[in-house]
């Protein structure tokens, strides 16, 4: 009598829903990230900087002229030693 009970509580929705829950087979982490699966290397990018005062009334001169040449605009702050003047940092990649 006692076997047949057991049988019954496997055969139950509930208890092959747990079996299923807490397979190896079926773990969010085996879905997710198989065994055979490999991540791709990230190509690392060397950067050079470089700084410019921005004038009052050439500052889009003098962003086009430095966007021109391959720079990208980081950054723009008070410059420390005049605080009523801008500079600008710029970064571009250096060639592979």
């Amino acid at each position: 009598m006692r076997s047949m009970r057991s049988l019954a509580l496997l055969a139950s929705p509930i208890a092959a829903a747990t079996a299923l829950a807490f397979s190896p087979v079926l773990t969010p982490q085996a879905v997710a990230a198989p065994a055979h699966a490999t991540v791709a290397a990230v190509p690392t990018v060397a950067w050079e900087y470089a700084t410019a005062p921005l004038l009052p009334g050439t500052t889009k001169q003098i962003l086009d002229f430095w966007g021109a040449d391959g720079w990208e605009l980081v950054q723009v702050v008070p410059n420390p030693a005049n605080p009523g003047q801008l500079v600008a940092y710029f970064k571009r990649a250096l060639p592979a």
